[in-house]
């Protein structure tokens, strides 16, 4: 059996594979680290205070540049924006943004132990998370926090990443973080492996690739930094044989036919239903024909929206408001600060609806223009439904909407709560699902829409700016075992 053994870096795809299916490790098992973030949770002390902007430390509304800075000009701004395009219903709209231009480290620190390839987690508290603390990243620090503008101590980790070996990278890619409140913003989502020991701190602890995937099926427990990066993993293009002996390997822990459909689709590079070359024309055209023009507005203009002394807020409660916040936190750089934050008015809903069609699985994706999107359009979910309340969407108005919101238990392979970044984001959870349709989705799909694999998506994700992070995280979730 002939195949071509890919490396990136030096490790092989098979490296990767191979942690995905490792469900036990070692170093620690999955129930242990429920019960490790539950005592991190118990051992922090965190107090947050909504107060108003005039209030804020180092904080201040510039009148002449219509935006909320911080006293330093880093980190990043809050603007307002006039929107204006012809995709969509609404041809023009004015909104807050946060804007932080500079590219921030999103990493993760990888060994073998026992042959088996292990990723460094952090439990790391965010004064916007639900639940406090989450799984991040090894590493996770904009470029005014590892350089220290708040005075405060150099993140853990950092000169692993500042003096790394290209041949030590194992991934290495600029992401585009939410479209809809951030403009034009990306972070270096990366991936290193190294052999020599390392100190492991109080917060950290050793998961392989089927652990961090385990414990995204539960509400609220892996950040979104950590499924950015876990997104991007790739796993390389099979024959078909191959990949049959794989499941063959496999059969005696895996026999859920689902997770073994998304592993073909997810390294089979053949029977798919549109070419690489036909969804990047197809993406071609509607970069073409759409256009975004965001002009900068200050916030006391924007219409319909209210700046108060102590939110920005629209008119009729609705999207999101900009908040003014106090922190007191320990287990961080810096333990006492203030900051502006956004705030959703509701949860949100984000679901893949996919399909096997010519013996492949299948996702429905999505061309979605948002405002704050470095390239006009990104590939996003089935459904994504954030900035409005799609429970009071009328029906047939959304593609799909009502099949996701009525699809049945069964054919819901994943349904949990996951929380948006909680340094820039207050308290803001979506529900996050994964649906597997039949002959009741035909394989002629809504404008804007193409079927496409899992394959293909990673194949994306090696370029910048294609997968908007809606659809990085659920692609975060899928697994093999």
């Amino acid at each position: 059996m002939k195949y071509q053994k890919q490396t990136i870096g030096g490790l092989s795809h098979l490296s990767f594979l191979k942690s995905a299916f490792s469900r036990n490790s070692e170093k620690t098992s999955t129930d242990r680290v429920i019960n490790w973030l539950r005592e991190q949770n118990n051992a922090v002390h965190l107090q947050i205070e909504k107060t108003s902007f005039k209030e804020l430390d180092l904080w201040e509304y510039d009148k002449h540049a219509g935006s909320i800075k911080h006293h330093s000009g880093k980190f990043f701004t809050i603007n307002g924006i006039h929107v204006k395009t012809n995709w969509g219903n609404i041809p023009e709209w004015h909104q807050p943004i946060i804007n932080q231009a500079e590219i921030g480290y999103l990493g993760f620190i990888t060994k073998k132990f026992n042959g088996v390839l292990h990723f460094l987690m952090q439990a790391k508290i965010e004064p916007g998370n639900v639940n406090y603390i989450q799984l991040s990243p090894t590493l996770q620090a904009t470029r005014s926090n590892y350089t220290q503008v708040h005075k405060g101590k150099k993140p853990l980790y950092l000169e692993y990443f500042q003096h790394v070996k290209p041949e030590q990278i194992l991934l290495d890619q600029l992401q585009s973080e939410q479209g809809a409140r951030f403009l034009k913003k990306r972070n270096r989502n990366i991936i290193i492996r190294i052999e020599e020991e390392l100190p492991v701190y109080d917060n950290f602890t050793w998961l392989t690739l089927a652990q961090v995937k385990k414990l995204m099926h539960y509400d609220n427990l892996v950040n979104m930094d950590t499924r950015t990066v876990i997104s991007g993993i790739p796993f390389g293009s099979f024959e078909p044989d191959v990949i049959d002996f794989f499941n063959f390997l496999g059969k005696n822990r895996n026999h859920d036919p689902v997770k073994k459909a998304m592993f073909k689709s997810a390294l089979s590079n053949d029977g798919a239903l549109n070419s690489i070359e036909g969804v990047i024309t197809f993406l071609t055209h509607l970069k073409s024909i759409y256009d975004l023009e965001v002009t900068k507005v200050p916030l006391d203009q924007l219409r319909n929206w209210i700046f108060s002394k102590s939110e920005i807020y629209h008119k009729y409660n609705k999207y999101f408001k900009v908040i003014a916040v106090d922190v007191k936190i320990g287990n961080r750089e810096v333990i006492k600060w203030g900051q502006p934050m956004v705030e959703p008015a509701q949860e949100g809903l984000c679901a893949f609806v996919c399909k096997e069609i010519n013996g492949l699985m299948h996702f429905a994706v999505q061309a979605k223009l948002e405002c704050g999107n470095f390239d006009i359009i990104e590939f996003a979910p089935t459904v994504q439904c954030l900035t409005g309340n799609y429970r009071h969407t009328r029906k047939h108005t959304l593609p799909f909407l009502d099949y996701v919101l009525n699809a049945p238990k069964k054919k819901i392979v994943f349904d949990t709560l996951q929380s948006e970044e909680g340094g820039r984001f207050y308290r803001e959870q979506n529900r996050n699902m994964i649906i597997i349709a039949g002959d009741d989705i035909p394989d002629e799909l809504p404008q804007n829409y193409i079927w496409m694999t899992l394959n293909q998506l990673y194949i994306f994700l090696k370029f910048n700016n294609y997968l908007n992070i809606q659809a990085r995280s659920l692609i975060a979730a899928i697994s093999f075992v």
